[in-house]
């Protein structure tokens, strides 16, 4: 089977992350997989090793939704499937398959932002959808009267998988200044306005004197520099650290405590499911698809978005938990992230509904 994934940019984020995992694990499995992106360069651009690669135009100008030549590309590369990775991609997901009424187009939904009018075209107009989330999967029955049956659900793949035999980061704890007693809270996510960091650092500012808590942030971003500000102001420089991008977040993993996140545009954190396979609980904000990355009441807490006092009451009661409740809500958190988020088949679910959307074309 030839498999096209399209994305516009290889920027740092959660969906570009998988639009690689999945194209070289189509590779792996024997098909003819190319990732095209409408831009060159971008963070991810140095992990396309073994992807076969294309690029429409050599020249960055900057803009994500610039496509030219999409559809004379998707002519020559004459993929039996198309799958469409990202906003800017899904909002030209309509034209391709208008172009090439035999392929199969696939659309996908992968974020809790409101969906442009292109974006919302195309997916009635492709022929299949892959949400990934059944929260997604829910809002577009019912915001796009899209069917059911057109829509499967599948959920991200851990792109950092845990090391079987994990192994606590005392160094990294040491470096930046975490003792024994300290309860460390990371969040790993681009700084945009909807990853709602600032709201992480007005929540944990009334976290009781009594808490040794440390806020890491890892990653860049147009807000980072706002969130360093807001940081200052509220004189907690010395608990908040700004880590930058990570190409690999995992020795922060097994460093940090619990996972924290504030994103009120999401359909399946990234983050939170990696966090979830290392062991680390998480305290989330609500927003689409977010209960799904673990095991709400257990492994993972909800919170109604701009609810605080919850918010700080399950920071407090994680960091004030005994060590062996804290080694088995890991332990049931590893397990359920193994389980729901494993990358082989993640992939094999994507080429079964491939298979059957082409009848069966290899």
């Amino acid at each position: 089977m030839k498999i096209l994934v399209v994305q516009d940019h290889l920027r740092s984020g959660g969906t570009e992350r998988q639009s690689i995992l999945l194209t070289r694990g189509f590779a792996a499995a024997g098909h003819a997989a190319t990732l095209l992106t409408f831009r060159p360069g971008g963070a991810l651009a140095g992990e396309l090793t073994g992807v076969d690669h294309r690029v429409l135009t050599p020249l960055d100008l900057g803009l994500d939704w610039f496509a030219p030549g999409l559809l004379r590309a998707t002519a020559t590369l004459a993929p039996d499937v198309v799958l469409c990775m990202g906003r800017m991609a899904n909002c030209h997901a309509g034209f391709i398959q208008g172009r090439f009424p035999e392929r199969v187009v696939v659309g996908t939904m992968r974020t809790g932002k409101p969906l442009p009018f292109l974006f919302r075209r195309s997916l009635r107009r492709v022929r299949h959808v892959v949400a990934n989330s059944h929260a997604a999967k829910r809002n577009l029955t019912s915001a796009l009267a899209l069917p059911a049956d057109q829509i499967t659900v599948i959920h991200n793949s851990l792109v950092f998988p845990a090391a079987p035999n994990l192994v606590r980061n005392e160094a990294l704890r040491a470096a930046h200044g975490a003792g024994p007693g300290t309860t460390v809270l990371l969040c790993v996510a681009m700084f945009r306005l909807r990853k709602n960091q600032r709201e992480l650092v007005s929540t944990v500012a009334g976290l009781p004197a009594g808490v040794d808590w440390q806020l890491w942030f890892a990653g860049d971003g147009e807000t980072k520099a706002e969130c360093e500000r807001l940081a200052r102001a509220s004189r907690l420089g010395p608990r908040i650290r700004f880590l930058g991008w990570q190409r690999d977040p995992s020795p922060l993993y097994l460093a940090a405590d619990v996972a924290v996140h504030a994103s009120w545009s999401e359909s399946l954190s990234n983050f939170v499911i990696e966090a979830q396979a290392h062991g680390l609980p998480a305290v989330v904000y609500d927003a689409q698809g977010i209960a799904e990355c673990f095991l709400p009441g257990d492994t993972g807490f909800v919170v109604a978005r701009g609810d605080r006092a919850s918010f700080r009451r399950h920071l407090e009661e994680l960091a004030r938990a005994d060590p062996a409740e804290r080694a088995a809500r890991a332990e049931r958190a590893r397990t359920y992230a193994a389980a729901t988020f494993d990358p082989e088949q993640h992939v094999a679910a994507h080429l079964h509904l491939f298979t059957r959307l082409t009848g069966g074309r290899a």
